[in-house]
């Protein structure tokens, strides 16, 4: 207590100064038009650059929910055209019946949005590992899509945390695809090359496409929904056997710059796992007999 009088009565003056020109300051704005008006104006104008430099900090940390917001309407975006896309055909009387069936089958699929924690790109067996787990309903072989296309596929999980087998991966699993618009279909491979390209592999000899087509996810296995897109036909080559296409795609996901996902959950694969079980039980049963 002692020192801090001291040191106001060492300082008194300074503060009396501060005191009157506060007070003169003040009397000058509250008395004078003009003064006033400036004044007014001034603490306005820096009003509005503190309001605008706190949106703009409140901004930058609510792009991760901003960006995870555009993943998912991506995707829908992506599965609303796609099931349009299917419905001009049948109203044109274009589609058979089995594309009709996987229409109604788009809504089994359920998404857990996650986010990129870790990916590599530089190896031949990279892996990625994503913030949700068992808690939050995932589980091992479900697939991982984002805005732009397909990702992988879960291989390792945990309660909060999964490891992913991205595209980018020569062991990734042999994702169906067909090509849009014609419906002959392959299977998804990389070979540790380019990470903007992978291949496409076993496309009917008798296919009929040309570069610059699209190719998508056929819906065939439980991994992914019809539609997904997977790339860009770029070249086509002939098999090592001749006896089918090998296509090259350049990849719509960038693997580069990818920070949110979506993780597909197919509702029904569990009944259909049992029921498969079932069968193979049933048969096994019949061949001893």
């Amino acid at each position: 207590m002692h020192n801090l009088l001291e040191f106001l009565e060492r300082h008194h003056h300074w503060f009396l100064f501060v005191i009157l020109e506060a007070i003169s300051l003040a009397l000058l704005f509250s008395y004078n038009g003009y003064q006033g008006s400036v004044w007014f104006s001034s603490a306005n104008a820096m009003a509005g650059k503190v309001y605008a430099w706190s949106s703009a900090v409140e901004s930058y940390f609510s792009l991760t929910k901003v960006n995870e917001d555009l993943t998912l309407r991506n995707y829908y975006l992506e599965r609303q055209v796609t099931q349009l896309r299917r419905l001009y055909a049948e109203a044109t009387e274009e589609e058979d019946q089995q594309e009709r069936k996987g229409l109604d089958s788009l809504s089994r699929y359920q998404l857990i949005p996650a986010k990129v924690v870790s990916n590599e790109l530089d190896k031949n067996d990279n892996l990625m590992t994503i913030d949700k787990g068992k808690a939050d309903g995932v589980e091992v072989g479900m697939g991982v899509a984002c805005g732009r296309g397909v990702v992988g596929v879960t291989y390792l999980v945990s309660d909060h945390y999964t490891i992913v087998i991205p595209v980018l991966n020569s062991h990734s699993s042999r994702i169906s695809c067909a090509i849009r618009g014609y419906g002959y279909f392959g299977v998804l491979r990389w070979y540790g090359e380019d990470a903007a390209y992978a291949y496409v592999e076993d496309i009917p000899r008798h296919a009929r496409f040309k570069r610059g087509d699209w190719v998508e996810t056929n819906g065939y296995s439980s991994i992914f929904p019809p539609g997904v897109l997977v790339g860009q036909i770029v070249e086509v080559y002939n098999s090592r056997d001749g006896l089918s296409y090998k296509l090259k795609v350049r990849l719509t996901t960038d693997f580069g710059n990818l920070r949110d996902v979506v993780i597909i959950s197919d509702r029904s694969i569990a009944t259909r796992m049992r029921l498969m079980q079932s069968a193979r039980d049933s048969l096994k049963l019949n061949v001893k007999e």
